[in-house]
């Protein structure tokens, strides 16, 4: 297939979308360019339904080429290892708008590949990867509903400026990335926001620079539905221009109307039950019962496991929406709290001794202790990545042990999950965070997850 290419200006910046040239084999291949960063995106998918899961298998990995800065690994073996938490944190900024896009029942093996050709250090790639990634699924043959556009803006001397470079980022108080997605009546619906002061924010705004306050943010998202706009049409005019190839697939049906019904039947009065029952484990333990009960009343053959799954799944449908509803019907939550009614919330702080730091925060049943460490400046984090920053002096770790739900696991090192709270933690607090010209320390904090019972990444930034 010849390469076909499209382009789009937004301000004084062009970004370019391309096809035909590069990994002919996947399913769709994309190279997306901004300045001199060029990211090949790649999305390919199982022909075959991946049985016994209830989820949508898609995996996103970012792949980090140190030829694309013109450098040669660090690590000893002088190649690329383990992915490093930018990475990481691309991976699911991608995976997020992309996710909700595929049609329900969709259980094949799906999987998108962003890998570096060229950074240029100047234009941020995570955002040039996510319309990619949405370009490559809108030229493949598998079923997404796309496509999904992505931009970042910038809030530099009062104004938004989409695509910054890493040069006005430093100048700017506040970075919004927004994603979202053309509707029926073609207008703009916005399906992703990350957002944050930059680590000179606070400065720069009592330096006179205007704040970030909630005028500005909603300026902000308003004025990115044109430039998710532009993306969503660049990505529709390649798309019109390739002959996609056929892609039969089923649904996977977790069970029937007439199993709903019955386990509806069965089962509703029971979950109602355990619908008011405040404690975790005691929630737990009764649904446990009432499933029990359920299956019992059905006289699914013991020996039937493809029944007996299909009414596992009947059954967890039916509680979450009876659980949904109590909440928009009657305002009531899982622990007998209304729509603004707060958890108990208590805080202590010099919690461990010999440490340089400590403070327990807890909400409900949600538990975290955060530690503190300082050291010399030299103790900063060494990076060995694409961006231009190479050490990285406060550091937040965020740890979720499976004994926080009571459940019992594996641990093999930080999850993705573990990353991306602890990025944003660390993301919050950065602007607070004094110079090392004020405090020249390293700081290491680390957020253990001891008890969970509902949005720790959210307690843990308390407990500083």
């Amino acid at each position: 297939m010849p390469e076909i290419s499209v382009r789009a200006l937004i301000g004084d910046k062009e970004l370019s979308l391309s096809t035909g040239k590069l990994a002919g084999q996947a399913d769709g291949a994309v190279v997306a360019k901004l300045g001199g960063t060029e990211m090949l995106v790649t999305a390919t998918a199982s022909r075959s339904v991946r049985e016994g899961i209830d989820f949508f298998p898609l995996t996103v990995d970012f792949e980090e080429r140190m030829y694309s800065v013109g450098k040669i690994p660090g690590s000893f073996f002088r190649r690329e290892g383990r992915p490093s938490e930018e990475a990481i944190l691309t991976c699911r900024l991608i995976d997020r708008p992309l996710r909700p896009s595929f049609p329900d029942g969709y259980r094949y093996e799906t999987h998108v590949v962003v890998t570096t050709l060229a950074v240029d250090q100047e234009n941020p790639f995570d955002v040039v990867a996510l319309n990619g990634a949405s370009a490559a699924l809108m030229i493949s043959p598998i079923p997404f509903d796309g496509p999904i556009g992505g931009v970042r803006l910038a809030l530099k001397k009062g104004d938004w400026i989409p695509f910054p470079t890493e040069a006005d980022l430093a100048e700017s108080v506040f970075e919004l990335v927004v994603a979202g997605r053309r509707n029926e009546v073609g207008e703009i619906d916005i399906t992703m926001v990350e957002a944050g002061s930059t680590p000179e924010g606070l400065r720069l705004i009592a330096a006179g620079d205007r704040p970030s306050d909630e005028d500005a943010v909603a300026q902000g998202l308003e004025e990115s539905k044109q430039y998710i706009a532009t993306m969503i049409d660049l990505q529709a005019e390649l798309a019109a221009q390739i002959e996609k190839t056929s892609f039969d697939w089923s649904p996977a049906v977790d069970y029937s109307e007439e199993l709903y019904d019955r386990v509806k039947t069965l089962a509703a009065s029971k979950i109602s039950e355990v619908l008011v029952i405040a404690g975790k484990h005691e929630r737990l333990d009764a649904e446990a019962k009432a499933l029990a009960e359920t299956l019992e009343g059905l006289e699914i053959d013991a020996d039937d496991a493809d029944g007996l799954t299909q009414a596992k799944r009947a059954f967890k449908s039916l509680f979450k929406t009876m659980a949904r509803q109590r909440v928009t019907n009657d305002g009531i939550r899982f622990d007998g709290r209304g729509a603004t009614d707060l958890r108990p919330l208590s805080v202590e702080v010099g919690v461990i001794e010999r440490t340089h730091g400590s403070g327990l925060f807890q909400r409900g049943e949600t538990q975290v202790l955060n530690v503190t460490t300082l050291g010399m400046l030299k103790m900063e984090q060494m990076l060995d990545t694409l961006s231009l920053e190479t050490g990285k002096r406060y550091m937040h770790h965020y740890n979720f042990p499976p004994f926080s739900t009571g459940e019992a696991g594996f641990m093999r090192g930080p999850k993705r999950r573990e990353i991306g709270h602890g990025a944003l933690a660390e993301k919050a607090l950065l602007p607070v965070v004094p110079t090392a010209e004020e405090f020249p320390y390293a700081l290491r904090l680390v957020s253990e997850v001891l008890s969970s019972n509902g949005w720790p990444r959210c307690v843990r930034r308390h407990c500083r």
